[in-house]
């Protein structure tokens, strides 16, 4: 953890000296190497699961805890907390494991406090949700690639929703570019619901909305398909 530590301490520093400014925080730690899924608490290893939620909360902590004062040195900064699953999703919805509830749920909240501890400072925190990760692990699991992930819509249907990792990164880039991004100061949001505010794409042109789709469709029993969602 020291080394750690040292290291947010020297890459702030060294953000400093060559830019003398620091206007977008982007925290997306995730530090999982295995999930314990239908586990419950007590019968989960207790070591890696809280080894889980020090990679996933005290990493974006002591991040915030050391670039912010350089954040705030100027008006208008932006603290993307990114995370898996809106506040409305995580709230009403066990995420199948203790840990990793516990998890994604802190970093939503996170945004949600330092939305209030930046905003005398004119910066703005929002959590930011991808939907379903067409990440490389996630297309593994799968086992196809990026050229032919539509396949493994014919075992799993709902696998059609998935977003590329250029979605989310994206929306980020909208909420930079917005001069009135301090209206979504504390709020969480999704990729989905921020290309339709801002007009963004995916890479193939489409604007998926997985927890929309996930929420309305696949849990909610309302009619529509997944092209309904792109």
């Amino acid at each position: 953890m020291a080394a750690t530590l040292a290291g947010k301490v020297a890459l702030v520093a060294r953000i400093d000296r060559e830019q003398s400014r620091l206007d977008i925080l982007v925290n997306d730690i995730w530090g999982a190497t295995r999930m314990e899924w239908n586990k419950t608490v007590w019968e989960s290893s207790l070591d890696y699961g809280l080894h889980l939620v020090r990679q996933t909360i005290d990493t974006h902590a002591t991040t915030s805890h050391f670039a912010l004062p350089l954040l705030i040195r100027t008006p208008g900064g932006l603290v993307v907390e990114v995370t898996d699953g809106t506040d409305d999703y995580n709230a009403s919805h066990y995420r199948v494991w203790f840990f990793y509830d516990l998890a994604k749920a802190a970093v939503n909240r996170m945004a949600f406090a330092l939305a209030h501890e930046l905003d005398a400072h004119g910066a703005t925190a929002v959590a930011l949700s991808p939907g379903w990760l067409r990440s490389e692990a996630m297309l593994d699991a799968y086992g196809v690639t990026e050229a032919n992930w539509r396949d493994a819509t014919v075992t799993t249907p709902d696998f059609g929703i998935t977003e590329t990792p250029r979605y989310v990164g994206r929306a980020v880039a909208a909420l930079a570019m917005d001069p009135d991004v301090r209206r979504w100061n504390g709020k969480s949001l999704s990729s989905g619901q921020l290309a339709r505010v801002y007009g963004f794409t995916d890479v193939d042109g489409s604007q998926p909305d997985s927890w929309a789709y996930l929420t309305e469709v696949r849990e909610g029993g309302q009619p529509g398909s997944v092209s309904d969602y792109r």
